[in-house]
């Protein structure tokens, strides 16, 4: 079988058009535990946000999780005439993680498929996670999609794209052995090309204190646009991630993109701590979800917050910039480029 690379398919930047937006409904108390029943106001401020331009798609496990999700959304007025529910029982809530690595091919009779890689909840952290584990190909199959398993553990946080050819990942992530023991950074470059149809992959070492994924990029550095990134960086010396984050920034500087030109940089800074339960928690502005209309930010009641979304808004001239206080929801380490996976149009 010719891999999706020599077939002609490729995985769009997020900053490319979207048809849908895929989420998986957060239900599982332990990832939020003591406080999950506070994150849902916030998290349907997210959904009410990307329906103004994107379908929203969700995943609950049966109609009582689809009639007290319709409750939720209802308090935050969303336009359910957006949102679809499907009935694909999950885990845990990340679909970044979890959920279909969507590939076009606008030339193809077939212009979209799926690859379903291998997922372990970051290296066996958490689990179950078989139900997580087939989402992407229940998705395949209701759409009629082709779809592919390339037979190895892969991350949607862990890769970030330009479109144009070039990921972005980390070697704290990928090159962890709790994911691919058996492969060497050689042969992770080979798969990411075949099956993510991209012809350069560029590293960065480090990720942020207290992320349990070991390291994921959507949490350090974002591609805006195909030949600029946001990176986050830390001011205060004293801090655990000054360093990483500086390390980080050298690493990026000395990039070239497969046109031989440098990578524009724009600095984006780092939130004060967010500190719950005595756990430094991976709060980050990186974790934005671009959607179609706007680009939907993480906030955590901190002074830097303005400063991060004006650095943005300069950064997506064309995109409303949208806030959405998250300091509920990263208590389950994670934020809204976590829980979601962008369906490209095509």
């Amino acid at each position: 079988m010719p891999t999706p690379k020599e077939s002609g398919y490729y995985f769009p930047a997020e900053f490319a058009p979207h048809e849908a937006c895929w989420l998986s409904w957060p239900h599982k108390e332990a990832s939020w535990p003591g406080k999950i029943q506070a994150i849902y106001p916030y998290y349907a401020q997210f959904i009410r946000e990307l329906t103004v331009s994107e379908i929203v798609r969700i995943n609950v496990a049966n109609q009582q999780m689809q009639h007290f999700a319709t409750d939720v959304l209802q308090q935050q007025n969303v336009d359910l005439s957006k949102v679809e529910f499907f009935h694909h029982a999950t885990n845990d809530a990340w679909c970044r993680d979890h959920g279909p690595a969507f590939l076009i091919n606008p030339s193809a009779a077939q212009k979209k498929m799926v690859v379903d890689w291998g997922y372990n909840a970051w290296g066996g952290k958490y689990p179950p996670f078989d139900l997580d584990d087939v989402i992407p190909t229940k998705i395949a199959q209701h759409y009629g999609y082709n779809v592919v398993h390339p037979g190895i553990v892969m991350e949607g946080g862990s890769v970030e794209f330009n479109g144009k050819g070039t990921l972005l990942t980390s070697t704290a992530c990928l090159l962890n052995p709790n994911r691919n023991p058996h492969l060497k950074q050689e042969q992770i470059e080979k798969y990411l090309s075949d099956y993510y149809g991209i012809d350069q992959v560029l590293w960065v070492d480090e990720g942020i204190i207290g992320d349990d994924t070991d390291g994921h990029i959507d949490d350090t550095v974002r591609f805006v646009n195909e030949d600029t990134v946001v990176t986050v960086v830390e001011t205060d010396r004293a801090d655990e991630n000054y360093d990483i984050l500086q390390h980080n920034l050298k690493q990026l500087q000395q990039m070239r993109l497969l046109n031989g030109k440098q990578l524009n940089i724009v600095e984006l800074p780092m939130p004060d701590a967010v500190i719950y339960d005595e756990q430094r928690l991976p709060a980050s502005y990186a974790n934005f979800y671009i959607a179609n209309h706007a680009v939907i930010v993480p906030t955590f009641r901190c002074e830097k917050d303005e400063k991060a979304l004006d650095i943005l808004a300069q950064c997506f001239p064309t995109r409303k910039i949208v806030g959405i206080d998250s300091t509920d929801i990263i208590w389950g380490l994670g934020s809204f480029h976590c829980l979601s996976q962008q369906e490209p149009a095509v």
